[in-house]
């Protein structure tokens, strides 16, 4: 091959999965490059909430949350089964908390605290934990990347302007309703005057966590490419032994001594694979991934003989579709009082406050009358809770009412005609439901029985889920099954290792995040399940390449 350029290791994705296993490389010493496809750093890590769910980690520690590996284990054990081998499930309970321990150690930038109360997302089950162990990243000021802030991904979140983290978030969402919430939101604008008077460029949640590991690889050493597809591995003898980009124009070889690790996220944005692998109906319009993620690194695992795993399953996000943008999450949303969602039937159909993953699950298990899911609101509902992004009494955007994104009635009635369900199974559907919170008790779904449903409902209630719906007027506002990236892929092992179908590694091939099978399986154990394994396995591939590394290592061409 004639490369053009060296490097011990390359990396392919600048998620926290990417960033995490170029950190580690060059803390242990190997030359790393971070190659990105489009012209911003981040990938979904950026776009999310930042947090990552590892049991049994310092930082609950710190906060006085203890936790055993024992405890992790059963709860794996109790959501994921043996969907996932042993060995991987062992290897991310153990080497997560080494890896936050690594970064911390060996990095003064990536700093996490935990989230209180944040619930895993099946606490009940043996091993659950009602508090939660979720951590997030901690805010940093993004003037701290210099020229790199414009290149960082942004989330583009409705604040209106307010650094939030998602401990804030919890508590605001009741900012009508308690004393707690209240004082949040005080504590939320002195943040942000206190910004616009220093000129400080707070970040919090996923772009935290992204402008924190990008200034850890900065400080490290490591190099970044933005604006580089990768097309595919270069195969010599058996090993994969660089990457084929293109960049500048044209295509060049980057040469990739002792490692290649793929990080470049799932296939949301490309419709064939879709159809190819995942349920009925599937749009790419539905997905809240980065808009880079198009099978690239899946495609070419496949071409060097991989095998792959979980390829029908996504990480759920029930959403709203909106006129002019992405569509909207709904995360807390399906918590809050005085709402239900209904099909096209007018029913329901499952517990709202399900976690997202499963909800979602739960809407193509339900079938066809799913596919046209409503999320209905009374007056009293929107007065006092956020919903849809939108703060307590405040209008949805003209754009909503005008395209009809935003369906409204006077009465159930009413709103049945304009949602176009049968008028007399909605208007049963509700005074069923506003019996159930009158009593305080969901007995069709069980909807606040779990502490998982209770973190975004309303304390001051009986029941924290539940409230009639009674005030008209009435809101609804579609809902369809969205995901925040798929999450089937190269089958790996405990070192991150990218195997065959005969359980064979791929030398010098390595995989983490979306374009691997998700160690978690067919589940989603709780909130930054899916950025805990991808930051673990890339810390695990690094640590492996390092270790099986020649003594006598060279910096390569930086060029």
């Amino acid at each position: 091959m004639d490369w053009e350029h060296e490097y011990d290791v390359v990396v392919i994705g600048s998620g926290a999965g990417g960033l995490t296993a170029a950190v580690t490389a060059r803390a242990r010493g190997l030359s790393a490059l971070v190659v990105e496809k489009t012209d911003r750093f981040g990938g979904s890590t950026s776009l999310s909430g930042g947090a990552i769910w590892v049991p049994n980690n310092l930082y609950l520690e710190q906060a006085g949350r203890r936790d055993t590996p024992e405890n992790a284990r059963a709860y794996l054990d109790a959501t994921v089964g043996d969907r996932v081998p042993a060995e991987r499930k062992d290897a991310y309970l153990a080497r997560g908390p080494e890896m936050l321990r690594f970064l911390h150690d060996n990095t003064r930038w990536v700093r996490f605290v935990y989230t209180p109360g944040y619930s895993d997302y099946y606490p009940e089950l043996p091993g659950g934990e009602a508090e939660g162990r979720s951590v997030e990243p901690c805010i940093v000021d993004g003037r701290k990347l210099g020229p790199e802030f414009g290149r960082l991904r942004r989330a583009g979140l409705p604040t209106y302007g307010l650094t939030m983290t998602s401990a804030d978030f919890g508590k605001l969402n009741m900012v009508t309703r308690t004393w707690k919430g209240k004082r949040t939101a005080v504590r939320v604008g002195i943040r942000a005057a206190g910004a616009l008077l220093t000129g400080r460029r707070l970040l919090s949640l996923g772009e935290a966590l992204v402008a924190r590991l990008r200034l850890a690889l900065a400080e490290a050493g490591g190099e970044l490419w933005l604006s580089s597809p990768f097309t595919d591995l270069v195969i010599e003898d058996g090993r994969v032994t660089g990457v084929r980009l293109h960049r500048g124009g044209r295509e060049v070889a980057v040469r990739a001594r002792r490692g290649v690790v793929l990080a470049a996220g799932g296939f949301s944005h490309d419709q064939a694979l879709r159809e190819k692998y995942l349920p009925s109906p599937t749009k790419t319009e539905w997905t809240h991934a980065a808009e880079g993620q198009t099978g690239d690194a899946l495609q070419a695992g496949l071409r060097a003989g991989a095998a792959v795993d979980l390829m029908d399953k996504v990480w759920g996000a029930p959403s709203v579709p909106t006129p002019d943008g992405p569509p909207f999450f709904l995360v807390a949303d399906r918590a809050v009082p005085g709402m239900v969602i209904v099909d096209g039937d007018g029913r329901r159909y499952a517990r709202e406050s399900l976690p997202y993953h499963e909800f979602v699950d739960r809407m193509y298990r339900h079938g066809a009358p799913a596919m046209n899911s409503w999320m209905i609101v009374d007056s009293r509902a929107k007065s006092r809770y956020i919903i849809v992004g939108l703060f307590p009494g405040q209008k949805f955007p003209k754009r909503w009412r005008e395209t009809g994104a935003v369906k409204t009635g006077t009465t159930p009635a009413e709103l049945a005609a304009a949602i176009g369900v049968p008028a007399a199974d909605l208007e049963a559907t509700i005074e069923r439901f506003n019996e159930f919170a009158r009593a305080g008790k969901d007995a069709d779904f069980g909807r606040g029985d779990s502490a998982y449903d209770n973190y975004y409902g309303d304390p001051t209630l009986p029941n924290p889920n539940l409230l009639p719906l009674e005030k008209g007027p009435f809101y609804a506002v579609p809902v369809v099954p969205g995901d925040i990236g798929t999450k089937g892929g190269l089958v790996t092992d405990a070192d991150a290792r990218v195997l065959r179908e005969d359980g064979t590694a791929i030398e010098g091939l390595y995989a983490t995040g979306n374009c691997s099978a998700a160690v978690t399986g067919e589940t989603y154990p709780g909130p930054g399940a899916t950025i805990g394994p991808a930051m673990t396995f890339g810390y695990a591939a690094a640590t492996h390449i390092a270790a099986t590394a020649e003594p006598a290592i060279t910096q390569g061409d930086k060029a």
